[in-house]
């Protein structure tokens, strides 16, 4: 053997101790897709896309997004505006739209697959897509679980064929789906993580412009057109209700959009309280954290008020038909419908629902609330839920994402 070919050895065996990072800057390259359908998803989505970003700094991101995920640098196929659709029978004026969306979404997934595909809420329109995905051998996550074990439990058994990771919010969430043998991790929720432990009054008061010596209610009515048009009369008769006992209360109503402020402003005129509601774009912690109680309709915004530690009175009318159809068929499985009292599996807080929903129940209720003498108790056991929660949800769930990106199949 000569001397070249002692040198050729040699040289080969040293670069196969070379590192190609040592040289170049070589890092995974997952392609992610992932899809929100409204505001609430959009925000996870954009805070999850970051938290990724620091696990895969070259990630590429597809799939339909909101304003916030769209500047976090995802590439978006649809607006998530275009989903923006809830309810059991409301969703059928949209179906022809919504379902020419979903094939559009699988097809270009199909034609170029991803590395994972993560549903972000909006949880039939992600499942249903997931589950086709799936059997096409693309790994599937859902954040945002959806609340099987308040209604239609037996889609639990569904949820397995669909999905290869549940990322939930809640910590009675995973234990549920245990049982039903789904993978499945706690990983908090984002809002517990963003919102400080105790929150200034004063200040935010001083930022909204009102009276810090006389008493505030936020007044937040939903974030859907359809669930604003169904409860803004009510809550307006509610405002109206209030002033005619105490005429030197104070509202603020934050708004998510410019639509919803119509939908609400028009119901305010009808109820001839326009002047005495101060109107926001957004704000809604800004809101909740000036005012000493809320009328608030359930869902997400009642985690907010509890984490910012405020009484509330709950309120939520579905369409007659949803109503109709969830009583016929016996499909809620829950005592509860707001977060406070499912998180803490008692009545912290009063709840109302469809025909409950007037004046006359709500005006009393939110009097009790301004007025609570437990409220201290009331405080600490709103505290201990936000403790609970305050897991630094999105860098969970990007762990757990990147754990499935990296795991053999």
């Amino acid at each position: 053997m000569g001397t070249a070919d002692l040198d050729l050895r040699d040289i080969k065996a040293a670069a196969s101790q070379i590192d190609a990072g040592d040289f170049f800057d070589v890092k995974p390259y997952p392609r992610i897709a992932i899809v929100a359908g409204e505001t609430s998803g959009d925000n996870l989505g954009a805070a999850l896309i970051r938290s990724l970003r620091e696990i895969f700094p070259n990630a590429e991101f597809v799939g339909i997004a909101g304003p916030k995920m769209r500047a976090a640098g995802c590439e978006a196929w649809h607006r998530a505006e275009s989903l923006a659709v809830m309810g059991l029978v409301e969703v059928i004026p949209h179906l022809r739209r919504l379902m020419y969306i979903r094939k559009s979404l699988i097809a270009k997934i199909l034609a170029d697959p991803p590395d994972v595909y993560v549903g972000v809420d909006y949880k039939e329109f992600n499942l249903s897509v997931a589950r086709t995905l799936k059997r096409s051998g693309i790994r599937t996550v859902q954040y945002v679980s959806p609340q099987v074990w308040a209604w239609r439990q037996g889609r639990a058994k569904k949820i397995s064929s669909a999905v290869d990771l549940m990322l939930c919010l809640l910590p009675f969430e995973k234990k549920f789906y245990d049982g039903y043998k789904v993978k499945a991790a706690f990983v908090g929720h984002p809002l517990a993580d963003e919102m400080p432990e105790q929150v200034n009054s004063a200040v935010a008061r001083h930022m909204l412009d009102l009276n810090a010596e006389t008493s505030c209610i936020a007044v937040l009515p939903g974030s859907r057109d359809a669930e604003v048009l169904r409860l803004a009369p009510d809550f307006a008769r509610t405002i109206a209700w209030l002033l005619e006992r105490k005429p030197e209360l104070q509202f603020v109503a934050p708004m998510v959009n410019a639509q919803v402020r119509d939908v609400f402003l028009r119901a305010l005129q009808d109820a001839k309280v326009v002047e005495k509601v101060k109107l926001l774009d957004g704000q809604s912690q800004r809101a909740l954290a000036a005012c000493d109680a809320a009328l608030i309709v359930s869902g997400t915004a009642t985690l907010e008020a509890t984490l910012t530690k405020r009484p509330m009175v709950v309120a939520y009318r579905a369409s007659w038909l949803t109503t109709f159809v969830v009583k016929l068929f016996g499909l809620l499985k829950t005592d509860f419908i707001s977060q406070p009292n499912l998180l803490s599996g008692k009545r912290l807080v009063p709840e109302f629902v469809s025909g409950q929903v007037r004046a006359e129940i709500l005006g009393p209720a939110m009097l009790e609330q301004l007025s609570r003498p437990d409220r201290a108790e009331l405080e600490q056991q709103f505290a201990a839920i936000h403790l609970q929660l305050r897991q630094n949800a999105s860098v969970k769930a990007a762990q757990a994402i990147a754990e499935l990106i990296n795991s053999p199949k």
